[in-house]
């Protein structure tokens, strides 16, 4: 009888200690909502509809991206900051996090998922880490601004097939390619006199196109990733502002462009429309009138939808647009400041951000109605594991 209590004892004792480990689970359906206010993440679960737990400790998140390890364990958090945080989704913990610069604005994972590079205000330029150390592996400070004692800002951060990274140079403006096929030091090509302040980018979904819009002027400048020997090329000469200078509430992103089929759709820069483009010579063939400035402008993984947010003062709504004909489906009223959303991986569910009423709604993009809804605090972006599979997210 002692020895059979013992036994049950220790047992008991390796069951409490398997408890700290990892939950065994898969991670395909898992996510992080940035809830910015408090410098926190909620891992979500998309199959069940419930928070899993919040994360603590990821400093200035008020301009927050993510992107994931391939095995979508691991989410990598850029902060405005600096911060650069590894974050472990089963253990539900920081696994590491360090302070990389001043003032980050994004980052992006390498093709083989071994190099995380960000993007930086402060000091203007890219770094790039080991993955799986966080090890600094490659420091690549951006040109210096004329008359000035400090490098120009970088933005437009992605990835590209080839183990490249491509970025952008605001104050002097150029667009730069950091190919690391070769090992851990890159080959660096510059693209110069591209056009004035480029201020985001996006890459097309199969890695050819790169393309930045202009803050300085109107238009875009596109780099052929398969022929980058034929240089910068000036597309979209009216895209931006124009000679009507309305008042911009918030800049569109651009990686909220959305390619469904062989059209474009993009948010109009301070203009109550978004507009429709050939994704093969880039021509505008249709402008669609909208409830407000668009943000956001995302495809349901069928492409069959379009949905689009807004900026102020008309951030309590979103629109779903029929890609095929144009027409406005729906107007929705999700709440107060919608920040952002994100389809589930087959599309069955579309999650949305409404920060100022602190919670996370849950849609049927089907029967445009509501599922569910989850507190959080001053949530914004969404982020599903299901990005680690796809270029330039």
């Amino acid at each position: 009888m002692t020895r059979l209590l013992l036994s049950l004892c220790l047992f008991a004792g390796l069951l409490c200690g398997c408890s700290q480990t990892p939950v065994l689970r898969g991670t395909g359906d898992l996510g992080v909502v940035i809830e910015r206010a408090n410098g926190s993440v909620q891992v979500v679960d998309t199959s069940n509809l419930v928070a899993l737990g919040r994360i603590d400790g990821l400093g200035d998140l008020s301009h927050a991206s993510v992107v994931f390890s391939r095995d979508q364990r691991f989410a990598y958090v850029f902060g405005r900051d600096g911060g650069l945080s590894k974050v472990d989704l089963l253990a539900m913990k920081i696994g590491r996090r360090i302070i990389q610069g001043g003032n980050s604005i994004g980052g992006a994972i390498s093709q083989d998922g071994r190099l995380i590079a960000v993007s930086n205000y402060e000091p203007g330029g890219v770094k790039v880490f080991d993955a799986q150390t966080l090890r600094l592996v490659a420091d690549i400070p951006a040109t210096p601004i004329p008359g000035q004692q400090k490098n120009s800002r970088v933005v437009g951060l992605v990835d590209a097939p080839g183990q490249r990274f491509v970025f952008s140079l605001f104050d002097t403006g150029e667009i730069w390619v950091a190919d690391f096929s070769q090992g851990e030091s890159p080959q660096i090509t510059r693209y110069r006199d591209i056009g004035k302040q480029p201020y985001d980018a996006l890459i097309s979904p199969g890695g050819r196109y790169y393309m930045a819009g202009l803050f300085g002027e109107d238009g875009m400048a596109q780099l052929d990733l398969w022929h980058p020997e034929r240089g910068i090329k000036r597309v979209l000469a009216d895209y931006g502002r124009g000679s009507r200078k309305l008042p911009v509430y918030k800049m569109p992103h651009l990686e909220g462009w959305t390619i469904a089929s062989d059209q474009a759709f993009v948010p109009a820069v301070g203009h109550h429309q978004v507009l429709v483009l050939d994704s093969h010579d880039w021509r505008q063939t249709d402008a669609i009138d909208v409830a407000g400035q668009p943000v956001f402008v995302m495809n349901s993984p069928d492409e069959r939808q379009i949905w689009v947010n807004f900026a102020y003062p008309d951030n309590d709504k979103v629109q779903v647009i029929d890609s095929e004909t144009h027409r406005i489906i729906k107007t929705l009223t999700p709440g107060p400041a919608v920040l952002h959303m994100e389809f589930s991986g087959r599309g069955e569910q579309v999650w949305i951000s409404v920060r100022d009423g602190e919670q996370v709604q849950v849609w049927d993009p089907y029967r445009l109605e509501p599922i569910t809804s989850l507190p959080a605090q001053s949530p914004s972006g969404i982020f599903f594991s299901k990005r680690a599979q796809r270029i330039g997210l």
